[in-house]
């Protein structure tokens, strides 16, 4: 493990590990009454210890660990023949085992070190007792469970901080999400109570101006008034049918609404592109009010977007037709279909249809959907044509 990476708990154990086979290195030397070959061999042990500790392939290298955990072994297993006293170097050597290999290895590992620290005690001819086996399993039991413990408890703090990140992300990308989808349904509820009221009545007062005008005589004071004041309501009305345009989504700035929902219909560039969607326009095109080309649009969206979303499709079309007094929008697919009474009695149903027919109503519209499970989707939403189109 990186030194960088470690806090601070991490790192004081780490000490502590290398104070512990510094100290049992020692007691080995001291204890063999200066004995030159249990100094060298505990003095050589040390320096591959230490050589190890500073070399960074160790910590970042299964294969370079394991091989300065077996050149280790060796000269454990050195002093460990020539005092019994090496014994105890073994525990330090547990944790080392367990942390810088795998699990399939470094249990083995353990087991082969306690295993040589048993058989020391029948090689240096040491009474034989309970003491002698269950001193050396007990210590590689407790380093197993401790650092297997640990190593799982550090799995799930990952996990958790991992979720948190990955929380913390989507809480701000739902905010942003909602801000923007306020800010659009706030541009487009100005629009169209713009286009209900202000420019409705502008509209209304020039047809009856317009009207008064025709009943006066020309060229009468009174009706140059009324002539300057038809002029401004026509200005004034043009400004607002300006203003409601800019109001509109930004798909309907470049260009129509049958462009939008033909742009609709484009592929998506991620790796699943969805289902195959075709766009046609049937009739005379004619132009719509601001209003009327927002609700048609959003409703083909979310539309498109439930198809995508929930139906399994693999072909969809969307049909704009205008008649004589109508426009109607159609969208449907081959999909796995649902029940419609079933999900509009559900609480969690969703608000995808409840909106759409919402807009179309608040137009004077109908929308109507037909489904059936395995049958696919038929959205169709028609509004009326009001008789002033140019809105």
């Amino acid at each position: 493990m990186d030194p960088r990476s470690l806090t601070p708990v991490l790192r004081v154990l780490r000490l502590c590990l290398h104070l512990l086979l510094a100290g049992l290195l020692a007691l080995a030397a001291l204890r063999s009454s200066g004995d030159p070959a249990v100094v060298a061999a505990a003095t050589l042990m040390g320096a591959v210890y230490a050589a190890g500790s500073v070399l960074r392939p160790v910590r970042t290298s299964v294969p370079a660990a394991a091989l300065w955990l077996g050149v280790l072994g060796v000269a454990w297993l050195v002093l460990l023949g020539l005092t019994p006293d090496g014994l105890w170097a073994a525990f330090p050597l547990y944790f080392l085992h367990l942390h810088l290999l795998p699990v399939r290895w470094s249990l083995p590992a353990v087991a082969a070190t306690a295993g040589a620290a048993i058989l020391s005690y029948v090689h240096h001819g040491a009474p034989m007792n309970p003491g002698a086996f269950i001193g050396p399993l007990l210590g590689a039991a407790v380093a197993v469970a401790t650092v297997l413990g640990y190593q799982a408890l550090y799995r799930e703090s990952e996990r958790r901080r991992r979720l948190i990140e990955e929380l913390i992300a989507t809480r701000a990308e739902l905010a942003a999400a909602e801000r923007h989808a306020g800010t659009l349904a706030e541009r487009e509820r100005l629009a169209r109570e713009i286009h209900d009221t202000l420019a409705q009545g502008l509209s209304s007062i020039q047809l009856l101006l317009r009207a008064a005008e025709r009943a006066l005589p020309g060229g009468s004071p009174a009706g140059v008034h009324i002539e300057r004041a038809r002029r401004a309501a026509q200005e004034n009305l043009a400004e607002a049918r300006r203003f409601v345009r800019a109001l509109a989504p930004a798909d309907l700035e470049r260009g129509s609404l049958a462009a939008a929902l033909e742009r609709l219909c484009e592929p998506g560039p991620g790796p699943e592109p969805g289902p195959r969607v075709r766009f046609s326009v049937s009739g005379t095109p004619l132009p719509l009010p601001t209003p009327y080309e927002v609700a048609l649009l959003r409703i083909a969206q979310s539309a498109l977007a439930n198809t995508v979303r929930h139906a399994g499709a693999e072909r969809a079309e969307i049909t704009l037709t205008f008649m004589d007094a109508s426009v109607t929008l159609d969208v449907v697919d081959d999909g796995t279909g649902f029940d419609p009474a079933a999900s509009a009695a559900s609480p969690g149903g969703g608000f995808g249809l409840p909106a759409m027919r919402s807009r179309a109503e608040s137009l004077g519209g109908t929308f109507t959907v037909e489904s059936a499970p395995g049958q696919g989707t038929a959205v169709a939403v028609a509004l009326p044509l009001p008789r002033e189109e140019a809105v």
